[in-house]
């Protein structure tokens, strides 16, 4: 099976596990590892998650989420062994690849998923100008229009001017708890 991969060395390959098992087969993976011995041919477990903010209650939280659900890293030498540690590591359903050979990740792949995931402070992305109308669609403010008067990238907060008794009123709000009309 695995044969005429030896040669590739230790590289990066990608388990295909039950949505919401990430975790569970991670740790079992990694006990598995350790009682049949396998530390000389798998290395890292990486299930790849990264940090987003939500509005919860007009509450900015920060939380991690996973990047790829229902999929988990592996660093490892394919062999026959380890293949079938793998394979039979509960809740895994298989690996990534083309029949029963797996298919390793690029270096670059990596990396660039390593990059996203030591991200701590998720970057903001607004897509308004100042004039562009949008709905409050969190807080007070709640399904008001208005249109934006102020942007501060910085901190993630936008100026929208709405209409309040009849006066244009600016409301400072979080880029989370606008749409774009």
């Amino acid at each position: 099976m695995a044969k005429q991969q030896l040669n590739q060395g230790k590289r990066w390959y990608v388990l295909h596990t039950y949505s919401g098992y990430e975790e569970n087969v991670a740790r079992n993976l990694r006990q598995r590892i350790e009682s049949m011995d396998m530390e000389d041919k798998i290395f890292d477990i990486m299930i790849p998650t990264e940090t987003k903010i939500k509005i919860k209650n007009g509450k900015r939280k920060t939380v991690r989420e996973k990047i790829f659900p229902g999929y988990v890293m592996v660093n490892m030498i394919v062999t026959d062994d380890s293949w079938y540690v793998v394979r039979n590591t509960p809740n895994v359903t298989g690996f990534i690849g083309a029949g029963n050979i797996p298919t390793p990740i690029s270096e670059k792949e990596i990396q660039e998923l390593q990059k996203r995931m030591g991200v701590e402070e998720p970057k903001y992305k607004i897509d308004v100008n100042i004039d562009t109308p949008v709905r409050i669609v969190d807080g007070p403010f709640k399904d008001y229009e208005g249109k934006i008067a102020e942007i501060d990238e910085a901190r993630g907060k936008v100026k929208v001017l709405i209409s309040i008794f009849g006066r244009e009123t600016p409301v400072e709000l979080d880029f989370l708890q606008i749409k774009k009309i």
